[in-house]
């Protein structure tokens, strides 16, 4: 459905994207990740025609957009920020899209009904837009952006001003959704968590470039670089030299999977795999900070030479801060990245 082929803005001397590529198919759930200044939100108004590009094509449907105005697009847009019309009734937001085309107004009112209850607003047509929590301003946007029938659907930062557990439940309940929809998505997100939870694929963009894209799963096993790791939260990450099975790092001898590339490297250690034992056995660490995380318990160890170490643990295995302990490392939870002087 979607195709951008080279895309490049520049802002000034700035390259905000740079010559991009990226692909999504009919009834496709996309999430473009990356840090702020990333190219994420660029390359999202650069597909709505908000922003012209200065190199490439976006192209919807084979077709060539870069004479298509932004209202002929047939594509909707979701700021997070809702920007939702204060003066006008649920209802009448959900149906402004299909006032401007001059849909009867019949037509209109069962479409708004419709997707409010498809969104967990049933009833709530005739409620005052202020007088609606955040959650429910954000499923009045999402109604509202569905209303035209967009075939494509765009979503920036959708979830980005709601607390954590509001996030959660929601993200799940919009998976659901676009399922029964059959919808196409693009959304941008700088939450990991979310984006894994939303999509089908997952992009992650750094300096304007895509720098790995892949299903949730494949991205969180086998992230593409020490850039890509550290944005998905993992701090265990250092250079390294691999041979004979094991990799030489500042934590010693640290071992690696089977067939893993020889020679430099950055290395990852989940904190899954820092097994935590005797003070006798393997690298010898004092424990600092444990942060309790619902099912397991994140715990900071600090080794007599290197940077620390973050472990997992069970709540019943969880040592004592100040405690002395040793740490061995589990191969099946190690990643032999490429080094930075290669990307």
């Amino acid at each position: 459905m979607l195709a951008l082929e080279s895309a490049t803005v520049r802002f000034g001397k700035r390259t905000a994207l740079d010559a991009v590529d990226l692909e999504v198919a009919d009834h496709e759930i996309v999430c473009v990740l990356g840090p702020s200044g990333s190219g994420k939100s660029t390359l999202l108004r650069a597909v709505a025609g908000l922003q012209p590009l200065d190199g490439g094509r976006v192209l919807l449907d084979g077709q060539d957009q870069g004479a298509v105005p932004v209202h002929r697009r047939g594509v909707g847009l979701m700021f997070q920020d809702h920007q939702l019309f204060p003066h006008r009734d649920v209802a009448a937001n959900v149906a402004f899209g299909l006032r401007m085309r001059g849909v009867p107004r019949a037509e209109r009112d069962d479409r708004a009904g419709e997707l409010l209850d498809m969104v967990g607003l049933p009833g709530a047509g005739r409620r005052a837009v202020a007088a609606l929590s955040g959650g429910e301003q954000q499923r009045v946007a999402l109604a509202r952006a569905l209303a035209p029938r967009p075939k494509l659907l765009m979503l920036d930062e959708p979830l980005g001003q709601l607390d954590r557990s509001l996030r959660e439940r929601l993200v799940v309940e919009l998976r659901s959704l676009f399922g029964r929809l059959g919808t196409t998505v693009l959304a941008v997100t700088h939450d990991q968590g979310e984006a894994f939870a939303l999509a089908d694929r997952v992009v992650v963009m750094r300096d304007g470039r895509i720098t790995q894209t892949g299903s949730p799963l494949e991205v969180w096993q086998r992230p593409a670089s020490a850039f890509v790791a550290r944005f998905l939260g993992f701090d265990n990450v250092v250079e390294a030299s691999v041979g004979g099975g094991a990799a030489d790092t500042v934590w010693g001898k640290v071992p690696v999977p089977d067939g893993s590339p020889e020679g430099r490297c950055d290395l990852l250690v989940r904190p899954a795999g820092v097994r935590i034992g005797a003070p006798d056995t393997g690298l010898r660490c004092t424990v600092g900070v444990r942060t309790f995380r619902g099912h397991h318990v994140t715990v900071l160890l600090y080794p007599d030479d290197g940077p620390a170490l973050e472990a997992e643990c069970t709540l019943r295995d969880t040592p004592v801060e100040g405690a002395v302990v040793g740490v061995e490392f589990d191969p099946s939870e190690t990643v032999v990245l490429p080094p930075a002087d290669r990307l």
